[in-house]
Formats: C-alpha cells, structure tokens, sequence
C-alpha cells in the first residue's frame, strides 16, 4: 500500500470548495473536511499550523497525512513569499485554492501563472523558481520517497531563522502522522 491518494480526486476536492466562492479559512476547512471523508483513518485535520522556511521561501502548513510514501498539507500566506522549488525524487502538486503562484524554469522568459483550481505540477527532479505575489494558500500532494525532501525542508532553520520550535513541531507532526500510518500497514 504505497498509494493512496490520487493526484485527480484532490483537484476534484479544491475545485469544489474553491467554486463556493467562501474566505479562505472555509475553503480550507471544507477540503479538510471532504478528505476525512473520502480518505477515512489517513487525515488528520487537527495537526495545526507551523512555519515553514524553504529554500529562501517562508509560509505556513497544516500537514493533514503524512507518511514514508506521501504528504498531503495546505500551504500558504496572506503576505507572499518566493524562492527556491526545491529539486526532489517526488512529484509534487500544489494545488492553488486561494491567490496566484508565479513560476519558471531555467530558459523560460515567460512565468507560468496558477490561479484557484489551477494545479503547478513539479515533477520528479525539476526544480523552479517560484512566487507567491500575494496572499496564496494550496492543497499541496506529494508522492514519492518523503523523507528525501526533509533535508531542503528543514535547512533554513539551521542556515538563516534558527527557529527550533517550529522544526521541533514539523519532526513530531511528521513523526507522529507517518507512525501512525505504519502501524496501519502504509508505508
């Protein structure tokens, strides 16, 4: 049991929410919802929030899954960020739900624009830049082998914000949500 979620059904999840045209903390609440129902025993929609700083970029994730094969959180800011993709052996979908992301690739002179209900698909090995101009909040989905991200993760802590709560809360949720999910067979 590698997989679980399908990149398909979560967009499916966004859009619907993102159609009701609610605040952000509504759409965000009723994906939660949604997958606790759709996905029974591998959510948890009461993790909290936690700062995240990567590869020069600094918002916020809920984790909601987590385990050795994949993650599912929402991501996001009200103030806008940018920075580093990160290069990883996953593949990553960042669902936006709220707010515009901008990206690029080396030799691209055109951004790639993602609006609500837009999927950025970063795959396995291809790194970008990305920004967040504004306020912008995203379903993120990745699958692959996780515990290879947690290094570009967790590195800003140590190289720039020295802000050992919020990695200490990120090790215990994912610690905690990935035992979890092994004890129930998923890797």
């Amino acid at each position: 049991m590698a997989y679980i979620f399908e990149p398909g059904i979560l967009l499916q999840v966004a859009r619907e929410a993102v159609s009701k045209n609610l605040p952000v903390e509504e759409v965000v609440r009723t994906i939660a919802l949604d997958l606790v129902k759709r996905y029974p025993g591998h959510i948890d929609p009461h993790a909290g929030w936690i700062f995240n700083n990567a590869g020069g970029a600094m918002g916020a994730m809920c984790v909601l899954h987590a385990s050795l094969t994949e993650y599912v959180m929402i991501f996001g800011t009200p103030v806008g960020t940018e920075g580093h993709t990160g290069r990883f052996l996953v593949d990553d979908y960042f669902i936006i739900i709220a707010g515009e992301q901008w990206a690029f690739a080396p030799g691209q002179f055109v951004r790639e624009v993602y609006r609500p209900g837009d999927v950025h698909h970063l795959r396995r090995g291809t790194a970008k830049q990305y920004r967040m101009p504004g306020e912008c909040w995203a379903l993120e989905y990745a699958r692959g082998p996780i515990p290879t991200m947690l290094p570009f993760g967790l590195a800003d802590t140590f190289t720039s914000t020295l802000d050992f709560r919020s990695l200490a809360k990120t090790l215990w949720i994912y610690t905690k949500l990935t035992l979890r999910e092994l004890l129930k067979g998923k890797i």
